[in-house]
């Protein structure tokens, strides 16, 4: 018998094989890290930094998701965060524990694909810089899943995600399973996040500001920026992941 569905997971599975596996094209992305592009620069985003000035994030335990050679993951450790960091790339785990080591400071750096990946115990701070647009749209329900499961009574989610009108795809999701392609990443509105996050509670949402070659941080307003409180009992969101 040729049958490969009978559970909800086995449909999430048979789905990611209608587009190309991502581990080895983010591998390739960051093989030369002499490049110049912005992101590659270890600096913390911009928006990351205003939520620490504000005291909006304090000391706690945080998971970094899709964190590339570890620019913010390193920030957040210098500030005295207990960090776990995951990325399907082996090669840009390789450069963030590079800057961790050079920083003098300690990160948990992990390769793991973040729609199956088990994690223990609760962070008080979720961090997403870049991940969340390259998920097929029926990851989306693994994603608010995974939040669920790791996200404390009361913890903040914070995300950097392709703004609509300026960078990523904006076809409809039917149309992306036609094509097979995430055409680089996906766009989103600021109707779409809070309709996709809904239950959060948004404290923030705007564009990232855009910051000169001079600065500290990492900013391009080709990016929403975004930070989502859970509720203080945090009820289990009913999908399946």
């Amino acid at each position: 018998m040729d049958r490969s569905v009978r559970t909800v997971d086995d449909v999430l599975r048979l789905l990611d094989g209608l587009f190309p596996p991502q581990a080895d094209r983010w591998d390739a992305f960051y093989g030369d890290r002499s490049r110049q592009v912005p992101f590659f620069v270890a600096k913390p985003d911009e928006n990351l930094v205003s939520y620490l000035e504000r005291g909006l994030i304090t000391t706690g335990r945080v998971l970094d998701l899709g964190c590339g050679p570890g620019r913010n993951a390193v920030h957040l450790a210098r500030h005295g965060f207990e960090v776990d960091a995951v990325d399907l790339s082996p090669t840009a785990l390789a450069w963030a524990e590079d800057r961790a080591q050079e920083a003098g400071v300690e990160v948990r750096f992990r390769r793991a694909d973040i729609v199956d990946a088990e994690f223990t115990g609760r962070y008080d701070l979720v961090y997403d810089s870049g991940c969340f647009h390259h998920l097929p749209p029926h990851r989306r329900v693994s994603y608010r899943a995974l939040l669920d499961r790791v996200l404390a009574p009361g913890g903040l989610f914070g995300l950097a995600c392709f703004a609509a009108g300026e960078m990523g795809s904006e076809l409809p999701d039917a149309e992306l399973y036609r094509e097979g392609s995430l055409r680089g990443g996906l766009a989103y509105t600021p109707e779409e996040l809070r309709w996709i996050f809904a239950d959060l509670t948004e404290l923030e949402l705007r564009r990232m500001h855009d910051e000169p070659a001079e600065s500290p941080c990492f900013g391009e307003r080709f990016l929403w920026t975004a930070l989502f409180r859970a509720s203080s009992s945090h009820p289990h969101v009913d999908d399946h992941g």
